[in-house]
């Protein structure tokens, strides 16, 4: 599995280290990934997502079932 955010869909980003002398070189900048399990209530199960912190906070903010919806609907998971 890549290193993408099932709940927000943030990735990886490439950019520049830039050292003293102003010489560029390609670094990567990754997500505050972890792995967590959620308990799906309406299904009385666990579910595993591979999430960011963003994603865990849009999880309690707006509850597991209609983020899980709402990633299916953009194309990140197909849990449901």
């Amino acid at each position: 599995m890549s290193r993408v955010c099932q709940i927000t869909g943030k990735h990886v980003m490439v950019g520049n280290n830039v050292s003293h002398s102003k010489r560029r070189t390609k670094r990567r900048f990754y997500p505050n990934l972890q792995v967590k399990r959620f308990f799906f209530e309406e299904e009385n199960r666990w579910v595993t997502l591979k999430v960011s912190a963003a994603g865990i906070r849009t999880i309690s903010k707006k509850g597991l079932k209609a983020a899980l919806s709402e990633a299916q609907a953009n194309g990140l998971i197909n849990i449901i």
